[in-house]
């Protein structure tokens, strides 16, 4: 989480570092701060809350540098203050360092600092390993560079560290492990950031640096080397991304604007891959490994969050359709359990950032046993894309929103194009079956813009239910996962507490806290299912509660049965979910912003969860 800019070169620095903070803010919003460094003179500021504080608290302070790190947190040590907020100086106020991971062994390293007479001025683990790196240069008068390999191969845990010297006015070493960091090559300068949107608007030439690398950066040149103090010649890759992708573009919030891009996100998912007409599916990651994952014994998919979501959804499609043995598990369980993976088996790793870090230990441990690695991320040249065997990127684009809208039917778009991919080949899906799911595929994008035109009516909804205390979605077969996700986007973004059911499970437990209060939304599209889950309103209906459907056009039983409804096109039921999850997404939103939260940072919240 945490987001990390660094800047050195000819320009002024504080700009530079500050627009990359507010561009990075999605990663963590509980505090912020800069340190900038002119002709040895080393200056720290810091503030709790959002980086637009920290910006007021600047009017009027000392901010003349070309080098200088910044950083916008998400608290694990510590809670949100001044004191806690990075950047940190050492005790000897020559260095400053800002920190994005989790120290794990920090307790043991500040009791053995704390023995040697070291003060600490706050409750984090970024501290201790700064005062750590400091006393190691002191004890064994090296450089910092040297210093910094040497705590490094001592302390365990994820990070991303950007330092800066007083003693040495143009340089920034970073080291990462775990947490991401990209580095942007200008004309005598460089750009550092935990992304590359702070980067896009400078130059388009950026360098990802691995895990166990250590970067020493001055404007006119980048060193690379591994911990073991080897040069690693850099490579050196061309963004494919740009600057309007991360602006607003005249919308209230990201998170509505990524609602709207769908139809076009959808589309560049599909294009170059999709061909209705000549019944192809063309996907170089699946095509150049088809007899390894059509002969899989079983598929795992591992995936967080929103992500899971996909992975459930998928499970029945490729159940469905490959007749492949699918399992979906959270990243964060499998990688501390003590999985049966085998060579042979299939991993399918879903993540928007492709730096989720229970995905990736996950990942790793899997590999090690020989498993099949298939990655389906957004973001390019993210670890998750680097660590895979094989892989797909969404193409979504830019994901700003901390609640993944785009991102996610994108996911669905790349996983139903794969199933389709896989059956063809292994001959599960009759030719009349595959032709027509490809024609619905290549529909939706047509069928989102239709669903966004009517975006109005579920704002009239959210404003009628903005005050509930509790919401139950309910959906089955395909659409049980999309309950899910709704109920989490409405806990993400209106603070509405939210459970997702299968809706034959209501009458197991759930069904007792409906009363006279409660709204419950039901995914009731024309499916196989249809005749059952209108049984399941009725129930619902019975006992006062207050029914909310999404149904299929021309549907003429639901209507009479909620008290408020929204249509959506007819679509087959195998890619309905990329469909019925617009209303929630919206829905979730109107109700947010009805409250007066910001949905782009909600509490305690963060976009890219890069620690455990």
């Amino acid at each position: 989480m945490c987001g990390i800019v660094g800047y050195t070169g000819t320009r002024q620095a504080y700009p530079v570092i500050l627009k990359g903070l507010k561009r990075l803010e999605y990663r963590g919003y509980d505090s912020s701060g800069v340190a900038l460094l002119k002709e040895g003179k080393l200056k720290v500021y810091k503030k709790k809350g959002k980086v637009a504080e920290l910006e007021e608290e600047m009017i009027g302070k000392e901010i003349e540098a070309t080098i200088g790190i910044g950083h916008t947190r998400w608290a694990t040590h510590g809670e949100p203050s001044d004191r806690n907020a990075h950047p940190h100086s050492s005790a000897s106020g020559k260095l400053a360092m800002i920190h994005n991971g989790i120290i794990e062994n920090y307790a043991q390293i500040k009791q053995e600092l704390l023995n040697k007479g070291y003060t600490f001025t706050s409750d984090t683990d970024t501290e201790v390993l700064l005062n750590f790196i400091e006393d190691i240069k002191k004890n064994n008068d090296c450089s910092l560079e040297e210093a910094l390999r040497i705590a490094l191969k001592r302390v365990s845990g994820a990070y991303c560290i950007l330092l800066i010297e007083q003693d040495n006015p143009d340089t920034i070493i970073a080291a990462r492990k775990g947490s991401p960091l990209v580095i942007g090559i200008g004309k005598g300068e460089h750009f550092l950031a935990s992304d590359a949107s702070p980067i896009i608007e400078y130059t388009k030439e950026v360098v990802y640096v691995n895990d166990y690398e250590l970067a020493i950066v001055r404007p006119d040149e980048l060193i690379l080397k591994n911990i073991g103090n080897e040069k690693i010649t850099p490579y050196i890759t061309k963004l494919d991304m740009e600057l309007a992708a991360i602006e607003k573009g005249g919308y209230d919030h990201f998170m509505i604007k990524e609602i709207f891009e769908q139809p076009s996100t959808i589309y560049d998912c599909l294009r170059g891959r999709l061909d209705a007409k000549e019944s192809i599916i063309k996907m170089s990651g699946i095509d150049q490994n088809i007899d390894q994952i059509m002969n899989a014994n079983r598929i795992m998919i591992v995936a967080c969050g929103t992500s899971w979501h996909a992975g459930l959804v998928a499970e029945y499609i490729i159940e469905e359709l490959c007749r492949i043995p699918v399992e979906v598990e959270y990243a964060s369980e499998f990688r501390y359990r003590n999985p049966i993976v085998n060579k042979g088996d299939v991993i399918i790793a879903i993540s928007q950032s492709g730096e989720t870090a229970d995905t990736l230990v996950a990942l790793e441990k899997a590999k090690e046993n020989g498993a099949f690695i298939f990655g389906v991320v957004n973001a390019v040249g993210s670890s998750i894309a680097r660590i895979s065997n094989a892989g797909a990127y969404t193409h979504a684009g830019p994901e700003i929103g901390v609640a993944s809208t785009k991102a996610f039917t994108g996911q669905l778009a790349v996983l139903m194009m794969m199933a389709l991919a896989i059956a063809k080949q292994k001959g599960t899906v009759s030719k009349e079956r595959y032709d027509h799911l490809l024609l619905e595929l290549e529909q939706i994008p047509e069928k989102a813009e239709a669903i966004l035109k009517n975006a109005k009516e579920l704002k009239k909804i959210a404003e009628k239910y903005k005050n509930a205390s509790d919401f139950l979605f309910l959906g089955r077969g395909y659409n049980f996962p999309v309950a899910l996700e709704g109920a989490l986007k409405l806990k993400e973004i209106s603070y509405i507490h939210a459970e997702g059911y299968p809706a034959a499970e209501m009458k197991h437990g759930p069904i007792a806290l409906v009363d006279d209060q409660l709204p419950v939304v039901f995914i009731a599209t024309n499916d196989p299912y249809h005749e059952k889950i209108v049984s399941n309103m009725q129930e619902i209906k019975a006992r006062k509660g207050k029914i909310i459907s999404i149904i299929t056009e021309g549907d003429t039983v639901c209507p009479g049965l909620s008290d408020d409804y929204f249509s959506i096109p007819l679509v087959d039921e195998l890619i309905a979910p990329i469909l019925t999850v617009i209303p929630l997404q919206l829905l979730s939103y109107y109700v947010g912003t009805a409250k007066g939260i910001d949905v782009d940072k909600p509490r305690n919240l963060a976009k890219s969860v890069t620690v455990e």
